[in-house]
């Protein structure tokens, strides 16, 4: 197809279809064997060059593949074949009003930036992922990202704004703005949250900040088994909110320990990290009411410092998982999540998985809320096994259904648990799930075979 009617809609050098630049921008994080071949690669500078690609592309039914940072965990930013890849890596303006509490923010900045120029002026954008130093806030926004904070603090839905958002038509609508209340009309803001680029392509954010997180107090309790530390984090959420509480089976803890030696306890069968950021000597207290939470339900050792910086340690280790487990093999991530009730049982049933299908699944959690991210681990290049993995990978996600839970708490459907979305949702939710994707985007150009 010519391409030089796109290009000469374009700022100077926007579009690109060098080999080996189109090769670097067909998958996400999770290097698909399924990604197709791109036409071209749109680099945009601006919300003008976002407006004129999908223009091109809708007057053709060319499909518009977005992307942010490529770090997605789910497939949903890998190349379908005849696409345009559209990446918005180049978009990082970021812009603070201390007045409104507020970030205005282009989608290819990071995560770590928008919290850096938060806390230039005493103020702190929450949501956190594990990948927060790589992963942009485009991307962020497509999923409805978490992280480790969102126990107490939530997730991106719950600060996003305002959206200015690019139509499949190649309309340019601004949806929100600065304000902290406002019912106008229909929540068509939230719709966009979390869709994964298929009703839309956000060029502008306005984010909500809040003061600077107090120093927290960290707790590290120790058990034999996970099914203990899971009970522990159902006994500490009947009555304490803690601003962290995150966990590590014995593989990953180990894992960690062998990529870069954390002090973690290698002889533990899992380990939690709690946080607790209350004011004044509430911290301490609450922390020892974690502390005796976790005792109660057989903990082998509770560690405890207010030292801002060994706490911040402990939350690099907890962040390391994913490149430590990286190195051991061939990986496919899930983020499956539970009532935190139901988390004991999630996780002797993930136990119970990787045993039967002869798999390795190292496990972290953002426990406190019942997300998981259970890491199935195999030898590259051997065949038999990723088979196995593959069906343990489609298990786990019926045991998160069968328990009341979800096939995806933060890492979008994208297009590897595609299949499984109906299992979760029901015919009901899916044809409604469809008559809004048809509405908006009725020749279906905008992520083609992504969440759903």
């Amino acid at each position: 197809m010519d391409l030089d009617e796109l290009r000469g809609a374009l700022s100077e050098g926007a579009l690109t279809t060098d080999p080996a630049t189109v090769e670097s921008y067909r998958r996400d994080w999770t290097q698909s064997e399924a990604a197709g071949m791109p036409l071209g690669v749109v680099r945009a500078g601006s919300a003008d060059d976002v407006v004129a690609t999908v223009r091109w592309a809708a007057a053709r039914g060319v499909p518009v593949v977005p992307r942010g940072a490529g770090s997605g965990l789910s497939g949903g930013s890998c190349a379908v074949e005849g696409c345009i890849v559209l990446s918005l890596d180049r978009m990082r303006a970021i812009e603070i009003d201390v007045a409104t509490r507020t970030a205005v923010v282009e989608p290819g900045a990071f995560n770590a930036e928008v919290k850096a120029a938060a806390a230039e002026q005493g103020l702190w954008y929450p949501p956190d992922p594990a990948s927060f130093e790589i992963c942009s806030i485009g991307g962020n926004i497509a999923t409805n990202a978490g992280g480790l904070c969102c126990v107490k603090y939530g997730v991106t839905t719950d600060y996003v704004l305002g959206l200015d958002v690019v139509l499949a038509d190649g309309t340019l609508v601004r949806l929100g703005g600065k304000r902290v209340k406002d019912v106008a009309g229909l929540s068509l803001l939230k719709l966009f949250v979390g869709s994964e680029g298929t009703l839309g392509i956000v060029t502008r954010a306005v984010l909500r900040l809040v003061p600077a997180q107090p120093p927290a107090a960290t707790l590290v309790a120790t058990f034999p088994t996970v099914e203990a530390a899971a009970r522990a984090v159902v006994e500490v959420g009947r009555t304490l909110r803690p601003s962290m509480m995150e966990l590590m089976d014995n593989a990953s803890i180990n894992a960690v320990e062998d990529y870069q030696a954390m002090g973690l306890d290698r002889a533990a069968g899992a380990l939690l990290l709690c946080q607790s950021d209350a004011p004044g000597a509430a911290r301490a207290q609450e922390i020892e009411l974690i502390r005796a939470a976790c005792e109660s339900v057989g903990a082998k050792e509770c560690f405890v410092t207010d030292d801002p910086a060994e706490g911040e340690m402990f939350a690099a280790a907890r962040r390391a998982a994913f490149p430590a487990i990286e190195r051991l093999g061939a990986l496919m991530l899930e983020d499956v999540g539970v009532p935190v009730p139901q988390l004991p049982e999630l996780l002797t049933g993930i136990t119970a998985i990787a045993e039967r299908h002869d798999v390795q699944i190292p496990t972290v959690a953002h426990a406190g809320d019942g997300n998981t991210h259970p890491i199935i681990l195999y030898p590259r290049g051997d065949e038999a096994a990723k088979e196995r993995a593959a069906e343990a990978f489609v298990e786990v996600m019926h045991l998160a259904i069968r328990l009341g839970g979800t096939i995806t708490g933060e890492h979008g459907i994208g297009r590897l648990k595609r299949a499984a979305l109906p299992d979760q949702l029901g015919p009901d939710v899916m044809a409604l799930t469809h008559r809004i994707k048809d509405a908006l985007d009725p020749q279906g150009i905008l992520n083609p075979g992504a969440a759903f």
